[in-house]
């Protein structure tokens, strides 16, 4: 199945640099659609007003981490199938067990280039 490169896409980080730096990786890689949310909390609230083809948040962010937020949708059974990548400047082999145990599409350690986020894409979507 090809990947819908017009369906939104979201990321999720405190940071504003990091998240415009990935919106731009997104884009570059041929995503139409790349909106972004500063918090997990702002996050739940744009997937609960529309369906996001992929979520790439941050691990490490506050008051609620990007792996609450991945428990938190699939926990939700109507968003509980969204593509999600944790992203995190921690390269522990456990977080990446842990997101795999927690329903997430991928874990990748930053920093990361645009090939590496495409194979994680490519890993939790398809090939592109």
């Amino acid at each position: 199945m090809a990947v819908d490169l017009t369906r939104p896409v979201m990321v999720v980080d405190d940071s504003r640099t990091v998240a415009r730096i990935l919106q731009s990786l997104l884009r570059s890689l041929g995503f139409t659609q790349v909106e972004t949310a500063a918090s997990g909390d702002e996050a739940l609230a744009k997937l609960r007003e529309q369906p996001y083809g992929l979520v790439v948040s941050d691990w490490n962010m506050r008051p609620m981490s990007g792996f609450d937020l991945l428990k938190t949708v699939r926990d939700d059974a109507a968003r509980r199938d969204t593509p999600f990548i944790l992203v995190s400047a921690d390269d522990f082999p456990d977080k990446a067990e842990a997101t795999r145990a927690a329903g997430g599409g991928a874990y990748l350690p930053k920093p990361f280039d645009a090939q590496a986020l495409r194979g994680k894409i490519a890993a939790v979507l398809g090939e592109f």
